[in-house]
């Protein structure tokens, strides 16, 4: 007798949308059995049971799908907890920094990781919900029916069309750091025929913990005898440094004599390990080569003297925080998986980077000791870094207060309403 065995197979892709289908039935059949609850719940209790649920909604859900974002999160919900705001602060991160903070008014929470957590947001009950996190409504992070308003902050300067496509079109606010990035979203809704969101400018939270640090931060100069620090940051994927250049660039680095620190993007650990590993175990800890993966990199990016990067937005934040001396690798990578592809323009990376630091191109790795030197001595970006800065980061030092006000501007708008609560 001859079995037979049926293999199914299953791409990422539609595994993915199947999940997300089942998590959307889930979802409804939860909402209609709660539904029928509270029915029956307020025909006994006559008709005061639904006016209680929508008043005991916590004000503001602040949402992080992961711990490296606690620098944009601590300082509004320092903000919450100095104006005495009831919120709550779920995190995907059991780890994340925000657990072992003493609040009294914002209370931090794990609700899961990955599809868990999703699953908890799915069923949240919220006034408003902040968060950085891209695609809501398209993937598995669905609109809960009873959070009334969604509000993105974005967690990097810089264009927000290099988000996975829709990242963003499903929210119904979005937090700027500078005024320039309005015009790209608006674009975006009138090709796509969505709901315009509503847009307001707020400052970057970041960038003004890290200039507040970089202040109080004790100051030293270096002796001639010290050696020049290079931080070595790249993003991640085919077109990233570690990728594209691999381990002749690193070999390359060595020869200088220079101390190396290499901090690898988080996500290069997930998607990349066995590169990394492989790295790693090549060029190992020493006097002179580190590799860093530390949450905060505000220690690093202030040893540093110079930069090298890609496409990586860690890159803005040396140049324009620290005003540091930045090398940059080609930016070419496909943009047709992301918002960016609907434009016909080139991306903001092409334009900014030009202005702010030196190219580096494959030929010269081999002359890399002396693009680090020339990167350092050059003054002309100076100027270029200036302007920058003022277009993308505006309202310097109060995009806390600002993003807490708006919270609660929106928070009066929303109580004020009758009815279900929509805006």
């Amino acid at each position: 007798m001859v079995r037979s065995t049926l293999l199914l197979y299953i791409d990422p892709g539609t595994g993915a949308m199947l999940f997300t289908a089942l998590i959307g039935l889930i979802t409804t059949a939860s909402f209609a059995i709660r539904k029928l609850g509270i029915k029956i719940k307020f025909m006994l209790s006559g008709g005061k049971v639904e006016v209680q649920r929508e008043a005991d909604k916590p004000d503001i859900i602040v949402f992080s799908d992961h711990k490296r974002y606690w620098n944009v999160f601590k300082p509004i919900c320092d903000e919450l907890e100095r104006r005495k705001i009831d919120s709550c602060y779920y995190t995907a991160s059991s780890d994340d920094p925000a657990l072992s903070e003493k609040y009294s008014h914002v209370h931090c929470c794990f609700i899961g990781e990955g599809n868990r957590a999703y699953a908890h947001l799915n069923m949240m009950s919220a006034q408003i919900c902040l968060s950085t996190t891209p695609g809501l409504d398209v993937y598995q992070w669905k609109r809960s029916k009873d959070t009334n308003y969604y509000v993105h902050i974005p967690h990097s300067v810089g264009t927000l069309t290099m988000y996975r496509m829709f990242g963003l079109d499903f929210y119904d606010s979005v937090l700027l750091n500078g005024d320039f990035q309005e015009r790209t979203l608006r674009k975006l809704e009138t090709i796509r025929g969505i709901r315009a969101k509503e847009l307001h400018t707020v400052g970057c939270i970041y960038f003004d913990a890290m200039r507040e640090r970089l202040k109080s931060a004790r100051t030293t100069c270096k002796t001639d005898s010290e050696k020049i620090t290079v931080l070595l940051a790249p993003s991640w994927g085919p077109n990233a440094i570690l990728t594209k250049y691999g381990e002749d660039f690193l070999d390359a680095l060595v020869e200088t004599g220079f101390n190396i620190i290499i901090r690898p993007h988080p996500q290069s650990k997930t998607s990349e390990n066995k590169m990394l590993d492989s790295l790693e175990r090549k060029f190992p800890e020493s006097d002179k080569w580190h590799w860093n993966n530390d949450n905060d990199n505000f220690d690093v990016l202030r040893e540093a003297d110079v930069m090298i990067s890609d496409f990586s937005g860690v890159i803005y934040d040396y140049a324009l925080v620290f005003d540091g001396a930045v090398i940059y690798t080609e930016v070419e990578f496909d943009t047709s998986v992301y918002d960016a592809s609907w434009l016909d323009e080139p991306i903001w990376a092409e334009e900014i980077l030009p202005k702010i630091g030196r190219k580096l191109e494959k030929k010269d790795i081999k002359n890399i000791k002396a693009i680090i030197m020339d990167a350092i001595n050059r003054t002309e970006f100076n100027e270029a870094r200036d302007e920058i800065r003022e277009i993308v980061w505006m309202h310097k030092g109060e995009a806390a207060v600002r993003t807490v006000d708006y919270l609660n501007a929106k928070l009066v708008e929303i109580k004020t309403l009758k009815g279900d609560g929509q805006i």
